[in-house]
């Protein structure tokens, strides 16, 4: 599938669909991250506390807020590690639908209980991604449901986007702005929106070393898939999709500046640097765009005003802790 230019998400579309998700998702704050190492302004945008503590709820919430009433009464599945899955069951429980989640075996238990805890029916499955967009379709063939996809999809793109509407706003004077990317919904997302109100504002992706395959696409200007078994490698749970979405890549072509990787040790440092700095918990995932300011300086533009997303808090507690007794990077 190749995606032209001009079905690009628009402005228009991202603005419609903040005041769309109002109701479910939140306005996150931005707070300022006093870290010693760096001179310039840091602000965490704290998408760790949404209802779900992700920022997964705003794409799945604009998608399942314009199902038609017959659509909803069918129900809806998707297949995803824990994230997207609780945004899905949350925004399907606000709308009376019957909400099927496909989720890897290794997905974190604290994630899949906050899936049930919403009134989903969990369906595990193998670790890889393709295993579980396997499963959804072929339950989707059996019972009808309506899917909703985790990031290649305009909806979710869209809602997603609305995150960085709302960086915009809060600091008009931002110059760079860091993302997390895997599946690249986030990314492809706020980088539209920030690029479409400030074209000269830098955005790059942050994805982790051992699973950079988004890193090798943007850098050979092809999608390339990583197998199941490196990309599972990786303590980020959330950014371990084998390849990127097609219509995400299309935006991350279009609107993104660079993606960089990073490794564990750097990942669970600026877990503990935003805990020390915020008293913010972030899970791994979220604190990619932390580690890429802290240790790979020299791969940014200059700023004067960075903006790192962390994109969820739904961390392991036994892992909180392990990381929080280690030292060093």
């Amino acid at each position: 599938m190749t995606v032209a230019s001009d079905t690009l998400v628009s402005l228009d579309a991202i603005r419609a669909a903040a005041d769309r998700i109002s109701g479910i998702a939140v306005k996150t704050p931005l707070v300022r991250a006093y870290l010693p190492e760096i001179n310039s302004k840091v602000w965490l945008k704290l998408e760790s506390l949404q209802p779900i503590g992700s920022f997964k709820l705003r794409g799945a919430s604009n998608k399942i807020l314009q199902l038609t009433p017959e659509e909803i009464s069918r129900g809806v599945i998707t297949y995803s590690s824990g994230n997207h899955a609780q945004g899905v069951a949350y925004a399907a429980r606000e709308v009376g639908a019957k909400a099927v989640i496909v989720m890897p075996s290794n997905a974190p238990a604290i994630k899949r209980a906050a899936t049930l805890s919403y009134g989903a029916e969990v369906v595990d499955v193998g670790v890889a991604s393709s295993e579980r967009l396997a499963k959804a379709e072929e339950l989707v063939r059996k019972h009808g449901y309506v899917v909703i996809p985790p990031y290649d999809d305009e909806q979710i793109i869209t809602g997603q986007a609305t995150c960085g509407l709302e960086i915009i706003d809060q600091l008009p004077d931002v110059d760079l702005v860091l993302a997390p990317v895997s599946g690249g919904g986030l990314l492809s997302g706020v980088a539209t929106a920030v690029k479409r109100l400030c074209p000269n504002v830098k955005v790059f992706g942050v994805e982790p070393e051992l699973a950079g395959d988004t890193a090798e696409s943007f850098r050979t200007g092809k999608i390339v898939t990583w197998p199941a078994e490196l990309t599972s490698r990786t303590i980020a749970d959330g950014l371990r999709t084998q390849s990127v979405g097609e219509r995400n890549f299309a935006h991350i072509q279009a609107f993104v500046d660079g993606i960089i990787t990073v490794t564990e040790a750097e990942i669970r440092a600026a877990m503990r640097a935003i805990i020390a700095c915020a008293r913010i918990v972030p899970e791994p995932s979220g604190a990619v765009t932390t580690a890429a300011l802290l240790f790979h300086a020299a791969q940014l533009p200059s700023y004067k005003n960075v903006v790192a997303i962390v994109s969820g808090g739904n961390v392991d507690p036994a892992l909180l802790a392990q990381v929080l007794t280690e030292t060093g990077a």
